[in-house]
């Protein structure tokens, strides 16, 4: 099995809770409370470890949030490696209120990092020994973390020659792609932000992101579609995966459990068109579990049979 690192620049405590209904001005009387790890590239490691993998989370961590979040980590039975900040690491939470079955999901910014610790950030994964083959960065960047912090990390794994795989969007993301990475995993808001305009769900899609293979920036592009299901693009070929027919409970983590599984069955060893089968068992099972959950294994096994790919056309000219 091939090693696997994660990356965190914007880590969070996910808090989740339960109201029977949200309204204004009212005490809110909540039921339970779940605190889980988050961040992307946190639970990224979470789904990976789950699989029985071992992995390597890499993020920032200041105060005492940041104390709780290292134990929630460590809870999980995944290696941690901090980057101390100055500043307290965030909150996020998500109420689930019971007469409507709706999620509320609200997510804090987060903390001002200056220079000389994003710089430490580089230089923890500089200092990797041995270096992970699959590097996977993921999540948004906090205040202060320049544009071009992921294409930095782009050129080391390139210089390492490890598999880069990215899940962010906006300046940060294009840059990274400039540099060239092995695998982006967009959603269809944040492809339609690279590019610029609108897209529908399939044909159009799949153009694009052809063309980003194409063009060298990415090898893979893995396009989640949300009810939808998802697309995945290489040089030689587009699949796409019907959604699976499950009634959510939860659409948090999907995401990151959809890119999880993927990342866990590469490093397996597994073909791409199995690894994207994996990603959306893993991200199917996740809408079965309530708040941060993400995905259970066991859920993935079984989801992972009811995924079917079809191979589709893709026109390689763009107008």
């Amino acid at each position: 099995m091939a090693g696997i690192v994660t990356l965190t620049m914007n880590p969070a405590i996910d808090l989740s809770t339960d109201v029977d209904r949200v309204v204004p001005l009212r005490k809110l009387r909540c039921r339970g409370l779940l605190r889980d790890p988050g961040g992307g590239g946190i639970n990224v490691a979470r789904v990976v470890r789950r699989m029985g993998t071992k992995v390597t989370a890499v993020y920032t961590s200041g105060g005492t949030i940041g104390r709780l979040l290292q134990q929630l980590v460590e809870r999980e039975n995944i290696e941690s490696i901090e980057v101390k900040v100055a500043a307290e690491t965030r909150e996020d939470f998500t109420v689930h209120e019971g007469a409507s079955e709706q999620e509320f999901r609200f997510v804090l910014a987060g903390p001002q990092i200056s220079e000389r610790e994003w710089r430490a950030c580089l230089d923890t994964l500089a200092s990797l020994e041995p270096f992970p083959r699959y590097l996977v960065a993921s999540g948004s960047l906090p205040p202060g973390v320049p544009d071009d912090f992921y294409a930095r990390v782009a050129r080391l794994a390139r210089d390492r020659c490890a598999m880069f795989v990215l899940d962010t969007s906006g300046q940060p993301l294009k840059e990274a792609l400039a540099e060239g990475v092995f695998l982006i995993k967009p959603n269809l808001d944040e492809l339609r932000g690279l590019v610029g305009t609108h897209l529908d769900v399939e044909e159009r899609s799949a153009q694009v992101c052809r063309r980003i293979v194409e063009q060298g920036h990415a090898k893979v592009v893995a396009l989640t579609l949300g009810d939808q299901g998802a697309l995945l693009a290489t040089s030689e070929q587009v699949w796409r995966a019907p959604v699976l027919p499950i009634k959510p409970v939860s659409a948090v983590g999907a995401g990151d459990s959809f890119l999880g599984g993927m990342v866990w069955s590469l490093a397996a060893g597994h073909a791409l068109d199995m690894a994207f089968r994996y990603g959306m068992a893993a991200g199917g099972a996740a809408l079965l579990t309530r708040g941060t959950g993400l995905c259970r294994p066991d859920d993935v096994g079984r989801l992972y049979a009811a995924v079917t790919l079809q191979e589709i056309e893709s026109d390689r000219s763009i107008q």
